[in-house]
């Protein structure tokens, strides 16, 4: 388990983990007015995973949970336990102490990509008088509306093209290197490197990993969306909401599931540590007051590896580079998407989420949702003129009630 040779070939600090860059999604994308938007363009959107792969129902998931890749492991070990709120996995196996498995494992987990989501969230709250004097008051959701950011990760969704790359952390980044605490690299201060010492390379860090000594030990891979101006995203969002005449809590906020892989050594403390009713027993008689101070000083942590997704990147400056990235879209900013930009993206969505928000929905937005908020209202015609005429002014109800909330407000303490 010692340092790997020099024979071997060091591997490289960021790999590329797919075909870069694939075909651009086209100028469908480029609106600069929402209700301007081109309905037939929407034919051109990145396909529901359901179309690319199986029918299905239009609400399930625009991509899969995982991708699997032309480099699997010939053994895949499965995660010991999977958060089922944020899609964390975990690894107890001892075939995951070797530094080569570790290695496969790691470039095979990294070429799946996170599911980041943008979350719009309306809330207020309601105070209600019992009958003995008393008062409660509770917190409503008025609304709770989700997109999936995924696709827009992808040159190409059908073919899982991206710019995504596998780097381990900069000597003068902070960060834990099998240490408790989060501290730069021996000799190098954060963001200046002295003496210019190469950062060690994946397969390296593998080597130390299993190498270490301590007795607990937890190896941590992150996929993250980069190079995405949530920003301003959100100013756009919560302007939107606002003009509705919205007077509740509002919460606009990024939300990220499958982020995280851990692994951890093969212990009986570390089996522990992960199994659900374990859990809740230390929970419910607070013995975690005196486990966690235990297994935070205990365990050894390596977070080095970085799954990086970029939504943007900085524009090449040389002509070879730039011919090989003109796949992507660019603008005047300096920055080129591997899709669209942040705001085509608002002008692609924003019916959508008017219309989910002036609904009060709770649930993600899909494809079929894009589709019908650019889509007329559709009439109902039974062949029956009472039944009609009933469905009519129950529409039209709707509508004036709609009106009124913009007017008056809505969505305020009470």
């Amino acid at each position: 388990m010692g340092k790997p040779s020099d024979t071997a070939g060091a591997a490289s600090d960021a790999v590329s983990l797919h075909t870069n860059p694939g075909q651009s999604l086209g100028n469908d994308y480029d609106h600069q007015d929402a209700p301007e938007l081109d309905i037939d363009g929407i034919d051109d959107l990145p396909p529901l995973y359901s179309d690319a792969v199986s029918s299905g129902d239009l609400n399930e998931p625009l991509l899969p949970a995982s991708d699997s890749t032309s480099q699997e492991p010939s053994s895949l070990c499965q995660p010991f336990q999977k958060d089922c709120n944020s899609g964390a996995a975990y690894y107890v196996d001892q075939r995951l102490e070797s530094p080569k498995v570790l290695e496969q494992h790691l470039r095979h987990w990294a070429a799946a990509p996170p599911r980041p989501y943008i979350k719009i969230v309306g809330t207020h709250r309601q105070t209600e008088k019992r009958s003995n004097n008393k008062s409660e008051t509770k917190t409503i959701t008025d609304f709770d509306v989700a997109i999936e950011m995924t696709p827009y990760l992808y040159s190409n969704a059908q073919y899982r093209k991206s710019w995504s790359q596998l780097r381990t952390v900069d000597n003068g980044e902070r960060a834990r290197r099998g240490t408790i605490l989060k501290k730069c690299a021996p000799g190098a201060v954060q963001h200046i490197e002295v003496g210019g010492a190469q950062k060690p390379t994946l397969e390296e860090w593998c080597h130390r990993f299993c190498a270490n000594h301590g007795g607990l030990k937890c190896f941590s891979l992150r996929r993250e969306m980069t190079g995405f101006d949530f920003a301003s995203v959100q100013q756009k969002l919560i302007k939107l909401v606002r003009d509705t005449n919205y007077r509740g809590q509002l919460s606009i906020y990024m939300q990220t599931r499958d982020g995280l892989v851990e692994v951890y050594n093969d212990a009986h403390t570390n089996r522990w540590r992960l199994t659900s009713w374990i859990q809740w027993v230390f929970y419910l008689t607070l013995l975690f007051l005196f486990s966690w101070p235990y297994l935070w000083l205990r365990t050894k942590r390596f977070e080095v590896a970085v799954a990086e997704w970029p939504f943007s990147r900085m524009a090449a400056g040389s002509g070879a580079e730039a011919g090989a990235s003109s796949l992507g879209s660019s603008n005047s900013s300096g920055r080129e998407y591997v899709s669209i930009s942040e705001e085509q993206w608002y002008n692609l969505w924003a019916r959508a989420v008017l219309r989910a928000v002036m609904e009060k929905r709770q649930t993600v937005l899909d494809q079929a949702d894009l589709r019908r908020a650019h889509e007329p209202q559709p009439s109902f015609e039974s062949g029956n003129a009472t039944v009609d005429s009933a469905v009519g002014f129950v529409q039209a109800g709707i509508g004036a009630m709609n009106e009124v909330n913009r007017h008056l407000g809505w969505g305020a303490d009470c």
